[in-house]
């Protein structure tokens, strides 16, 4: 099994910056995509950054110049850097990761529970 971890968010104002991590544990052989997806209240769950195993990234156009992924391998942590944060960043933000455990052939989704993110004056 593989556990996610997020920690970093909180009540930041607008124009602010927050710094999100993710700490993958258990026992794991390897992790391919880690993805942050958030979801506001009343809203149906979406994308917001994705990073490859090899580095590459992608975003959604809301967040695009704004906010950076980026992943420790060693650590088996991803991180989402968020500047100039508006109310409509507000949400709860989630990790995914996709990953191999050790004895398995099989890669398996797994998702942390989520932290608030709340931009507001």
């Amino acid at each position: 099994q593989v556990q996610l971890v997020e920690s970093g968010g909180g009540l930041v104002q607008p124009g602010g910056s927050l710094r999100l991590s993710c700490a993958a544990s258990g026992s794991i052989f390897s992790i391919n995509y880690m993805r942050w997806y958030r979801q506001a209240p009343g809203k149906q769950r979406e994308l917001v950054a994705g990073i490859a195993g090899g580095g590459s990234t992608n975003y959604a156009d809301s967040v695009k110049g704004r906010f950076i992924i980026s992943r420790d391998n060693a650590k088996n942590t991803v991180y989402l850097q968020m500047n100039s944060l508006k109310s409509e960043d507000t949400a709860v933000y989630y990790c995914f990761a996709d990953a191999l455990t050790k004895g398995s052939t099989i890669w398996r989704a797994y998702w942390g529970t989520g932290t608030l993110v709340t931009v507001s004056e």
